[in-house]
């Protein structure tokens, strides 16, 4: 308990604590010198004075009193304080949605250990480094389906981006316009003056008989909804499609080579984003930096500092060391000339 007390201390004048070695100074005057300084009586024999006793051991116990006084006079000097700082951080902040592929084919080892596997770690990333602003997650696969809504919570974000895995839960195919659709809609329901969407997928429209909405429609309500989409083809080339127990298929991935830039492109330059490509790691990770530069957010930090004097405890105590040396000195070890 005291050592946290000491250890929150914060001294003003520190360079008060050069006078401290003055004490040592005194110190090794006051031991030196000690025997000189004492009268001197001629006596026949020094046998009475060989006896010891605790005044012969203390003796020197009124000097070090007023050493550690001194001492609490220096810390005292220094001027100790605690101080707490609180920061607030408040700003305008953007409302985002990741909206992500998790196709099968995202699970193609072509970017090493595969494409969903470093489109999760990534987005992790630029999650954590966007403190002030509301994100959601959308993901679609053959249908679409709002995985986390937007908010603030970045922690649970986090997790349910940690949980994703290609075409666990979702039927298979590809549903680029309703995954736009779907996450369009989500920031059509907030307050924010600026919206954006990441789209990231690593193929073409391949919707099952099922699908609602096409990519083209999809635009069309982004675009009046006032949403910017900025979207990502994440592959490397051709690789092998790994299925749902896990074991790789043998053939091509027909969406490794035939991602629809065109329709890509088309969406992020109507919307007023922009188009990027990532072959590996290292390229998704500039495209989400350079994105994350693009949208930047005005943040304000207000830090308050709350300081509290610790002097008193010092000069109490130097008082107390002070009153007993001087107790001591003129009773216990009181000397007659």
């Amino acid at each position: 308990m005291l050592y946290d007390w000491i250890r929150q201390l914060h001294f003003v004048y520190p360079l008060m604590f050069g006078l401290l070695p003055l004490l040592l100074l005194a110190a090794w005057w006051h031991f030196s010198n000690y025997d000189q300084s004492q009268p001197v009586v001629t006596v026949s024999t020094t046998h009475a004075f060989t006896a010891s006793s605790w005044k012969n051991r203390f003796h020197h116990l009124p000097f070090i009193l007023r050493l550690l006084a001194l001492a609490c006079i220096i810390t005292a000097l220094a001027r100790p304080q605690k101080r707490n700082e609180e920061q607030r951080t408040s700003g305008e902040g953007i409302d985002i949605v990741l909206c992500m592929d998790v196709s099968g084919s995202m699970g193609s080892p072509d970017i090493l250990p595969s494409r969903m596997a470093v489109a999760k770690e990534v987005a992790e990333e630029f999650v954590r480094g966007r403190p002030t602003d509301r994100i959601g997650l959308v993901i679609f696969s053959g249908e679409s389906f709002t995985q986390c809504p937007i908010t603030n919570d970045k922690n649970t974000l986090i997790t349910q981006i940690q949980s994703l895995e290609s075409r666990r839960f979702l039927n298979d195919g590809t549903v680029i316009g309703e995954g736009l659709a779907t996450s369009a809609d989500r920031l059509s329901k907030t307050e924010s003056k600026s919206k954006v969407i990441i789209l990231l997928t690593d193929g073409k429209e391949d919707p099952p008989e099922t699908r609602l909405i096409d990519p083209l429609t999809a635009l069309e309500i982004t675009k009046a909804k006032g949403v910017k989409v900025y979207t990502i083809g994440m592959s490397a080339g051709p690789s092998t499609i790994v299925e749902n127990t896990g074991k790789l298929k043998g053939g091509k991935n027909p969406n490794a080579d035939f991602l629809d830039e065109e329709l890509l492109n088309r969406i992020a330059t109507e919307t007023g984003g922009k188009y990027y490509r990532a072959r590996d790691k290292d390229g998704l990770k500039k495209i989400y930096g350079e994105i994350d530069q693009l949208e930047k957010t005005r943040v304000e930090v207000t830090t308050t500092t709350r300081t509290e004097e610790r002097f008193l405890p010092f000069i109490l105590a130097a008082l107390i060391l002070l009153f007993a040396e001087a107790v001591l000195r003129f009773t216990l070890f009181k000397k007659f000339p």
